[in-house]
């Protein structure tokens, strides 16, 4: 790799796998500067040098209802995706989570015999389990981010690296405490409840009314509590009340939060990493409930109890997910010297040594370009 120049197809189909796939193009190209990537991505790809084929605005979907609306567009970009594979003839194939759609490329550019590496694996183990046979016969290296689940993938007979999360890459310094309090105009000695109603509209919609009437109930009880609700700018929430501060960055807000209520997600892993304590939300449509209940066959919702595999985060799901029980489960966890709050700091301590050291990026850069070791 080092005499010629090779292209490096990489397949993401949403924000969180056009980060990840951002840094990962960076630490290839810092092993190999031979590399040439295309594929499809958004920004952040763009970035980092990839030449971008499909965007992610046009392919990100979130629940069964929102996938079959799409489906037209997706099925037209992907047909685009194998026609660039084919012209482009690349020396190996990245895909980057997105199985729904990935899954499907695999299957249509089988045939090329292009080497394909899958980082960010199908959550299988949840459901669909029947989908690692075909992983098994046509992709070639599984490289997960989760260690129960490189071990689960193993103990089915499809050889899987764990080489560490993305995540532990993060830091959480943020800006100086000062200019973030100043910034906001709150009170360092009063609490700080970080408020995360989701990255995604469809769980801002079914969210967001639950936390402000949370929200009511506890300024009813503990009135010097601080609200601030960390929201990106692909997202509208409205109703926002004005003593509720808004922060687009999630860095400086979970370095200096005192708690956090959060929608299910990889935030809640981001969380842990920054020591703050969390209860763990979800709400979505009846029909997408129903059917997750019906296929899916996980314990926990959140990666910090899956990881953990056992309950340290509380969780409060579908119906269960009402103001007086996030009310209820929050409310220790302001108070800084409360029992619940120091076993959940112990237990994030135990969790972040799971994950391993930094330099991920790095190892799978060269597990990539060199092969399993």
């Amino acid at each position: 790799m080092k005499n010629k120049m090779s292209t490096f197809f990489i397949s993401a189909g949403e924000p969180s796998g056009d980060l990840h796939a951002a840094k990962l193009v960076l630490s290839l190209k810092n092993a190999s500067p031979n590399i040439n990537c295309i594929g499809n991505g958004g920004d952040k790809m763009a970035n980092a040098g990839v030449k971008i084929c499909n965007h992610i605005n046009q392919m990100s979907v979130m629940g069964f209802t929102d996938v079959l609306k799409k489906l037209p567009s997706l099925f037209k970009i992907l047909d685009n995706t194998v026609k660039r594979i084919v012209s482009s003839k690349p020396d190996k194939i990245i895909l980057i989570d997105y199985p729904g759609f990935n899954l499907r490329l695999v299957d249509k550019i089988k045939h090329l015999g292009i080497p394909i590496t899958y980082f960010i694996l199908p959550q299988t183990w949840a459901w669909k389990e029947n989908r690692i046979y075909f992983m098994k016969k046509h992709i070639n290296v599984f490289i997960s981010i989760f260690p129960f689940e490189a071990n689960w993938y193993n103990s089915r007979g499809l050889k899987t690296l764990y080489l560490g999360h993305p995540f532990i890459e993060k830091t959480y310094n943020g800006n100086d405490k000062n200019d973030f309090f100043n910034k906001h105009s709150l009170k360092k000695n009063n609490p700080l409840l970080i408020l995360l109603p989701g990255s995604r509209q469809q769980e801002i919609d079914y969210h967001w009314p639950i936390f402000l009437k949370t929200i009511a109930l506890i300024t009813n009880k503990t009135p010097d509590v601080q609200f601030l609700v960390v929201k990106s700018d692909n997202i509208r929430i409205s109703d926002v009340p004005t003593f509720i501060k808004i922060e687009s960055s999630s860095s400086s807000a979970l370095k200096y939060g005192t708690a956090a209520i959060s929608s299910s997600g990889t935030v809640t892993l981001e969380c842990a990493l920054a020591r703050l304590p969390i209860i763990v939300c979800y709400k979505t449509s009846f029909i997408n409930y129903t059917l997750f209940n019906f296929f899916g066959k996980i314990n926990f919702i959140s990666i910090v109890n899956l990881i953990a595999e056992k309950n340290i985060v509380p969780e409060l799901i579908q119906g269960n997910m009402t103001p007086k029980n996030l009310f209820d489960s929050i409310m220790p966890f302001i108070n800084k010297n409360s029992k619940e709050r120091k076993i959940v700091l112990e237990n994030y301590k135990i969790l972040s040594d799971q994950l391993g050291p930094s330099g991920v990026f790095d190892r799978i850069a060269n597990t990539i370009i060199h092969g399993l070791s």
